[in-house]
């Protein structure tokens, strides 16, 4: 009887033990995607920026991997919505600031995987602009399939009197609650909504989490950060002075970068690095008021076109003991790979419900070959008085559905439209596969759209583009 419950005592506390060591670093690693607001590669440190301080971003590209060629589509609800849903543009995006609440997104993924999620940051995508239905639903988010929310522009746009900036003396939502800016008075909207990823995390630290944090650093206004404001008064550092605009943009780049450094820090706080992917990338490229030095050249930002400067965002991922260390990837990663990416995290098979437009880059977290991307495609109608466009690309040649064609790395501007045989032989087979590759797609938007167009064609059922054996 006493050996017995010796042994059962034993066996009890090398339980007790083995359940506080925390979860295999494989076993549904917690994963953590931040998403910055208007800024590109060319204010990023290690992708060659002079103007700009990223320490925290760059020591994330020095222990784990830094994706040279992830490309976005040009402003921010159309990247949101083919992020969140794994989606090309054709099949779900139609209007300017709304994602379908029909849609499956990430977070439902997440959640019918044993996943804990939150997402924090900014919304913009209950359909404000045009009054859809619900666009007065707080509960949107939720049915999103995130456990928690902290956001900035739910139910209520920066107008009228509930509404503000995103920066200082923010309102926010949080799991049906608003916050008013009167509340917030003299608080930093970017730290708010950082502490509260970072109390998530605590809370749920024995336990797969999924986080996406898209940030509302560094969108306009360009204003004071509290490493830059001193004493003045918080009650009008919303005011934009244009004539500050690359100073104070400066300043919110580095201060965007301190607070990637805080999340990093917490999971090692918490001792929960082994088992957490964290990824950084942007929706789009820099504003365009922002020049930055590059490699030794001016830069100005590209929001809104389809050239790289628009197109063509950071991706950063770090997976402590698993990514390869230091490596800048070739890699063609579209904003529709990482919907594919979260889905292999967790361990689940497609179903009836999934995208099927994205492939999974995970094993190249693991230091694995994987099955990288031959091309990238956008389909682009922002309903935003923006110009639309349609283009496949491989990290060097892109090819527009109107058949302009551009060697990029040598023609950022896409300033030499190469006529055929200019290039050279191996880029004629190129243009060939890609224009045989672009004529299985959907027609390309023609005509700029405005968020008043009651004409808004979407494919949703159209084959698969990715692996069409599937």
């Amino acid at each position: 009887m006493i050996r017995f419950t010796i042994a059962f005592v034993l066996s009890s506390f090398c339980l007790l033990v083995a359940g506080n060591a925390g979860r295999p670093a494989e076993d549904k690693p917690n994963v953590i995607l931040i998403m910055a607001d208007d800024v590109s590669w060319e204010a990023i440190g290690c992708y060659g920026a002079e103007d700009y301080l990223t320490p925290r971003i760059d020591d994330l590209a020095a222990k784990g991997l830094r994706f040279k060629n992830c490309f976005s589509t040009p402003i921010c609800t159309p990247s949101r919505v083919k992020l969140m849903t794994g989606q090309y543009n054709f099949r779900n995006y139609t209007h300017f600031g709304y994602l379908n609440p029909n849609d499956k997104t990430f977070g439902h993924l997440m959640q019918e995987n044993g996943y804990k999620t939150l997402i924090v940051g900014k919304w913009q995508l209950n359909g404000l602009y045009n009054e859809l239905p619900g666009h007065d639903d707080n509960m949107r988010p939720v049915k999103a399939g995130f456990d928690e929310y902290y956001l900035w522009q739910l139910t209520t746009g920066k107008a009228g009197g509930k509404g503000g900036e995103r920066f200082w003396n923010a309102p926010i939502e949080s799991n049906g609650k608003f916050i008013t800016k009167e509340e917030n008075a003299g608080l930093y909207g970017p730290d708010l909504m950082s502490d509260y990823l970072c109390d998530f995390m605590e809370r749920n630290q024995d336990e797969p989490f999924f986080a996406y944090y898209p940030m509302v650093l560094v969108h306009d206004p360009f204003v004071p950060t509290p490493d830059t404001i001193g004493d003045a008064p918080t009650a009008d550092a919303n005011k934009w002075d244009r004539t500050r605009n690359k100073e104070h943009f400066v300043s919110m780049v580095n201060y965007m970068d301190k607070i990637i450094g805080k999340i990093a820090d917490k999971t090692e706080e918490l001792g929960i690095a082994e088992n957490t992917i964290i990824m950084f990338t942007a929706d789009n490229g820099t504003g365009t008021p922002i020049t930055s030095r590059w490699n030794g050249m001016d830069i100005k930002g590209g929001k809104g076109g389809p050239t790289n400067m628009g197109t063509h965002v950071p991706f950063v991922a770090y997976w402590k003991g698993q990514t390869p260390k230091g490596k800048a990837l070739d890699d063609l990663i579209d904003f529709t790979d990482f919907y594919a990416t979260l889905m292999d995290a967790a361990g689940a098979e497609r179903g009836d419900r999934d995208p099927i437009d994205g492939r999974s880059f995970l094993p190249r977290l693991k230091g694995e070959k994987g099955n990288p991307r031959d091309w990238v495609f956008m389909h682009y109608q922002p309903y935003w008085n923006k110009t639309p466009a349609q283009f496949a690309r491989t990290e060097r040649f892109k090819l527009y559905r109107d058949g302009r064609f551009y060697e990029v790395p040598k023609d950022l501007k896409e300033a030499n439209d190469l006529a055929i045989g200019e290039a050279g032989e191996r880029a004629e087979r190129i243009r060939n596969q890609l224009q045989a590759f672009l004529d299985q797609t959907p027609p390309a938007p023609t005509i700029k759209g405005q968020r008043t167009d009651t004409h808004r064609p979407i494919y949703p059922d159209w084959r698969n583009l990715v692996d069409p054996n599937d």
